[in-house]
């Protein structure tokens, strides 16, 4: 797919059939999350890949929304391996986490597989109740799979500001 496509095409799954994500499609997810730009190439992200059953309820008991998707990616970063930016007030970590997860969305519709950024849950109970080391922190959740039958997106997927609202030239 052409760029353009997978932006325009993208949307958030809401309902995932039984069909596992082939294993060379996931790895080519994973590495376009490898290969995400992170401040001074810290590369401070860790993703958890979710796919046994166990893992799965411990997942559901931190969120309704894993919409039944056979796959989860738990996007974390190590949080003693951050660049800290001038003003000390901010960091990499949740920033570049979040590049990495963007990129693996993309590339998940790339690949055709269906995904959703989750991110209602609390990230201390997600990262106890998998097991975490106590230096990482959990960015998102992304549901991964193809969706169940008659599902698509949104009604209100396609809705979108004009440019002008949401960009100024200074």
């Amino acid at each position: 797919m052409e760029f353009k496509e997978v932006v325009e095409k993208r949307y958030s799954c809401k309902k995932f059939g039984d069909e596992q994500v082939a294993a060379e499609k996931l790895e080519a997810i994973l590495n376009a999350g490898r290969l995400a730009p992170t401040a001074k190439n810290l590369q401070e992200q860790h993703i958890y890949v979710v796919q046994s059953a166990e893992a799965l309820a411990k997942i559901d008991s931190v969120t309704p929304c894993r919409y039944n998707a056979p796959t989860v990616l738990v996007v974390a970063f190590d949080a003693d391996n951050v660049f800290t930016y001038p003003g000390e007030k901010r960091d990499s970590g949740m920033e570049d986490a979040s590049i990495v997860a963007t990129h693996m969305i993309l590339a998940a519709a790339d690949e055709g597989v269906d995904s959703c950024w989750v991110n209602f849950f609390d990230p201390e109970k997600a990262a106890e109740a998998l097991g975490l080391p106590e230096n990482e922190e959990v960015l998102m959740l992304m549901d991964l799979g193809y969706a169940a039958e008659g599902i698509g997106p949104l009604a209100n997927h396609g809705s979108r500001k004009p440019l002008e609202e949401t960009v100024t030239y200074l």
